[in-house]
């Protein structure tokens, strides 16, 4: 018959079904079976070797440091006695004015005199990476600066009497700029000083090793593009 549903004696409808390879819908082959026509495969020759991915090293903080906290004694000193003072005084003037004066008076000698320093202190902050060195200081300007363990240096620890008493010290980082980096009277001082050695020639070592990884897969890569 011409009908739409007759079969054509294998049991098929004529209908282009996805499962047809003949079919506009159908889709790739499944399986494990050559790549279409058109699909440009990438070729390796016979036995090459097959290159790894490096994955890149995270990086780790060893330590967060701030100069040695001793410097803001002397300035909490003057806070307690400004504040005594203040107290003392506070309404003993015969006029409101001359209290209103002692009050701005201990204001700005607390601001100029404790929070200033606070600030600067807290504003001063070192960071020391499994990679790198970084320095932040400013108030009014901020600055950062960065030394990479790769590039080298010489480490020295420069400390004063009052300064081995307390364990702290200058940690000077000379890099072969004009003036060395400074640690400014950073607590643990020689542990410090201890850290930066082992993390440079650690970083060294990596560095080497890598460089020797890259040019054996380079000799390799040579090798077999001439074949």
């Amino acid at each position: 018959m011409g009908s739409n549903g007759e079969t054509n004696g294998t049991g098929d409808t004529g209908v282009m079904h996805p499962s047809n390879p003949g079919s506009p819908f159908a889709g790739p082959p499944a399986g494990p079976g050559p790549a279409p026509f058109g699909v440009n495969q990438p070729s390796r020759p016979a036995g090459a070797p097959v290159q790894p991915t490096q994955a890149q090293p995270t990086e780790t903080v060893i330590a967060r440091l701030r100069p040695n906290a001793r410097i803001l004694f002397f300035p909490t000193l003057v806070l307690f006695c400004i504040c005594g003072v203040t107290g003392y005084y506070a309404g003993t003037f015969d006029q409101d004015w001359q209290d209103a004066a002692l009050l701005i008076g201990a204001a700005a000698a607390i601001l100029v005199l404790w929070l200033l320093p606070l600030v600067f202190w807290l504003n001063r902050r070192y960071t020391i990476t499994s990679r790198r060195i970084i320095f932040r200081h400013g108030f009014f300007v901020h600055t950062r600066q960065e030394l990479l363990h790769t590039r080298g240096y010489d480490v020295t620890l420069r400390q004063n009497w009052f300064q081995s008493a307390f364990r702290s010290g200058d940690v000077l980082i000379n890099s072969g700029l004009e003036h060395p980096l400074v640690l400014k009277d950073v607590p643990n001082g020689a542990l410090v000083q201890q850290v930066l050695n082992d993390l440079m020639e650690q970083s060294r070592t990596v560095m080497g090793s890598r460089r020797q990884e890259q040019s054996a897969l380079a000799d390799d890569t040579a090798f077999w593009a001439a074949r």
